[in-house]
């Protein structure tokens, strides 16, 4: 392309303005979507059931209390940080507590009120509560639940279901079951409609409660834990909150008092035991001394059998802690996993035994409340378990060694009452007699004030209110409901508005097969786009001369600008006007270009070339006059071809007397002839030609012209074509060809253009009415 001819402006601009031009003449889509979607969002918010959000906040203690005596409350520091609080979250989470909750508030039986649009939990409308007798034979279907409605007349106290009337507090057999109605402690109002209510599964209910509840550690620090539910009645989400710290704390208390009715049972027991053999001797002593006639013991006896009673008293004791020894080690050789009844450790004063027991039997519950609610391969789990299985050998290894030590004891003690036995000897006979009887009398009695002591001490250990976390706020609903949010629905609404509003626009003009933008072009073709021509509402081959026509005048010649035709250096005078297919507006190109070169003071002539449908010899009644077929027929000279036009500085040659196929003509060399001719007399020589992609007339021709325009209009040229005019340009089928972008026309709702604007501000200044 020459230089002379001045490509458009630099077209680059940021993305924002590209996006503006493209999507905001069609702001009523926007907002008619926008309106659409708001209303949407509206109406869901007037019909959604609102959910809130209950919260309570429990701390977990360190300590554990539980058996004095046994000290197997004291808590293991190196276990009982974190490890507790994560493993006390799994146990608040299980399905068992919660499915104690949903059984002690009838949740597998709610009560609505029959709306039009949303269901209305009745929890504080309802009159009565429906409860079942087997809330576990409730059975899931595949439909949504039976509704079953009933009324309630509360002067005879009876709820009638389908017709029948039964009473409140009193078992009825139904086709769904034994259900039961009875007052509704939580009413607080009066119901508005038609009341109902469902059966559903217990482990529905269940699964649903636990997908709506957290319960967090505040932090990795604390022993606080965060519970939080949603619910969509406020009271009803405080009384599951409430009730389900209730059955754990209740659940903590029962599991920290197995330790305090093992001991107590082990007590009993021995106390039975002790307690006939007590008997025994009291009754030999009283026989003794009516048969013999003693009434007591010499200074001596007494401080013998003191002696006596001290060092039997020492090996009583031993022999009490071997048997608990025995009895724990049968316990730890014969336990598996599971949680049981831990063997009291009376007696035994070693804090590491204690401690080893108490951490075996926390492990065992704690596994034991996880293998309910989570998988056996949960991480947790399984280094609950290796824990276990890491305190059996130390506990068996310390009963060994306290084994050991305790008949090491018990050997002395029983050398040293070798000696007693010996000195027995020097005391009278019925005197050491009685003194026999008596020192056993006496070590049953001291066991037996042992056991009396460690009764009352465990006894008192059972602390029902006491319990192993304590509640920091109790469950609270939110003031407002968290969901759904008025908000985020409403920017969501807008949004999606936004985005169906862009796809809208963005696929109308994807699956066009058709040039839409300037884009389009510059997508295909290297080749400069020198106008851009805005589409007229008259016919397309209308010649514009009026001054009320600015507008177009004022197009053509930037036109005329953008070609440097105004150049004092400019000497091309050959203008091929040509296009890919018909209707792109050839012809209304050549002719209103070659009127305002005329209208500039310049000599123009127009040729018609379009041989096979000559337009413009047809818009100046020219048709089947003598032209250019007459001429490469050698029929005629050029002078004598030539018509005036009435419009000053314009002549025109017509396309011929016979119009039809001239192909082979074009190349007999005639045609350059008459363009030396023409260029003689003539400033400026515009040629009207066939479009190229049909005929080969406009390549034949265009080897002897200056400038080549190629009209593509909008929304009618085939998106492929431009394709195979970048091949043409690239091989110079088509001398110094450049693009006219013609018939732009309005877009959207607000007349924005399809191409750069070129040719529009002229129009948006003087607001042309006759053109869109």
């Amino acid at each position: 392309m020459s230089s002379s001819i001045n490509n458009a402006p630099n077209n680059e601009e940021n993305l924002l303005t590209v996006l503006l031009r493209k999507f905001l003449p069609y702001w009523p889509v926007f907002i008619g979507l926008a309106i659409l979607s708001m209303a949407l969002a509206w109406v869901y918010l007037r019909y959604a059931t609102p959910v809130y959000e209950i919260a309570a906040t429990l701390i977990i203690k360190d300590e554990k209390k539980g058996v004095d005596d046994a000290r197997m409350t004291e808590s293991i520091n190196a276990f009982a940080s974190k490890k507790i609080v994560e493993n006390e979250i799994e146990v608040i989470q299980s399905r068992a507590l919660m499915k104690k909750v949903a059984l002690g508030l009838h949740l597998y039986a709610p009560v609505y009120e029959d709306t039009k649009f949303k269901e209305v939990a009745a929890y504080t409308s309802s009159p009565v509560i429906v409860t079942h007798y087997n809330p576990d034979a409730i059975l899931a279907t595949e439909d949504e639940p039976q509704k079953i409605y009933f009324t309630y007349n509360p002067d005879l106290e009876e709820v009638t279901v389908d017709g029948k009337s039964y009473p409140l507090n009193k078992s009825i057999r139904m086709p769904y079951g034994v259900i039961k109605f009875i007052p509704n402690d939580h009413q607080s109002s009066q119901a508005k409609e038609q009341l109902y209510f469902q059966l559903l599964p217990l482990k529905a209910v269940t699964a649903s409660l636990l997908n709506n509840l957290q319960v967090n550690a505040a932090n990795k620090l604390s022993t606080v834990v965060n519970l939080q539910l949603k619910d969509a009645v406020p009271e009803r989400g405080e009384a599951i909150l409430n009730l389900l710290v209730h059955n754990y704390n209740q659940a903590s208390v029962v599991e920290r008092n197995i330790l305090a009715e093992n001991t107590l049972a082990f007590i009993e027991d021995r106390m039975q035991k002790v307690e006939k053999e007590l008997d025994k001797l009291e009754s030999r002593v009283q026989k003794y001394k009516t048969s013999k006639g003693i009434v007591d013991l010499s200074e001596q006896g007494r401080t013998f059998l003191q002696n006596m009673s001290a060092n039997d008293s020492k090996v009583e004791d031993i022999n009490l802690q071997l048997a608990v020894l025995a009895k724990i080690e049968n316990y730890i050789i014969a336990k598996d996993k599971s949680a049981g009844i831990v063997p009291s450790t009376l007696g035994i004063n070693d804090p590491v035994l204690t401690q080893l027991l108490q951490k075996l039997y926390d492990n065992e519950i704690q596994y034991q409340r996880l293998r309910k609610t989570t998988a056996v391969n949960n991480p947790i789990l399984l280094s609950i378990a290796d824990e276990i299985e890491k305190i059996r050998p130390s506990i068996l290894e310390n009963i060994q060694n306290q084994r050991d030590n305790l008949l090491a004891s018990r050997k002395n003690l029983t050398n040293t009452k070798g000696s007693y036995t010996t000195a027995l000897q020097t005391i009278p006979k019925q005197e050491r007699e009685l003194l026999e009887i008596s020192r056993q009398q006496a070590i049953k009695n001291n066991v037996y004030t042992l056991l009396l002591q460690k009764r009352e001490e465990t006894a008192l250990s059972f602390a029902p209110s006491a319990t192993d976390s304590k509640v920091v706020d109790v469950a609270e609903s939110s003031f407002a409901p968290v969901s759904p949010k008025r908000n985020i629905i409403y920017l969501g609404a807008l949004a999606f508005a936004f985005i169906v509003s862009i796809v809208l626009v963005t696929a109308k003009d994807f699956f066009s097969s058709k040039i839409l933008y300037r884009t389009d072009i510059e997508a295909y073709t290297h080749a400069p786009i020198v106008a851009e021509l805005m589409k007229v509402k008259h016919d397309d081959s209308q010649l514009f001369t009026k001054p009320d026509n600015p507008v177009v005048i004022e197009q053509f010649r930037q036109l005329r600008t953008s070609l440097g035709l105004y150049s004092r250096t400019f000497k091309k005078r050959k203008i091929l006007v040509t296009s890919s297919i018909p209707g792109e507006g050839k012809s209304f190109v050549s002719t209103n270009l070659a009127y305002s070169l005329a209208a500039s003071g310049k000599r123009v002539v127009l040729v018609d070339m379009d041989m096979r449908k000559p337009k413009t010899s047809t818009q100046f009644g020219m048709l089947n006059q003598k032209g250019v077929t007459d001429y490469i027929n050698a029929q005629y000279a050029a002078e004598e071809l030539l018509q005036r036009t009435p419009f000053d500085n314009l002549w025109i040659l017509p396309a011929g007397s016979k119009p039809g196929d001239h192909t082979e003509a074009l190349l007999n060399g005639r045609v350059e002839d008459l363009f030396h001719h023409l260029e003689a007399d003539f400033d400026f020589i515009v040629i009207d030609t066939p479009p190229v992609d049909l005929v080969s007339d406009g390549y034949l021709i265009s080897e002897f012209c200056d400038i080549t325009l190629l009209i593509i209009r909008h929304d009618h040229t085939p998106k492929n074509i431009i394709k195979y005019l970048n091949y043409s340009n690239k091989h110079k089928s088509l001398h110094n060809l450049a693009i006219v972008f013609n018939g732009v026309k309005p877009r959207g709702f607000a007349n924005r253009e399809y191409g750069y604007g070129y040719g529009y501000r002229y129009d948006h200044v003087y607001h042309n009415k006759a053109y869109s």
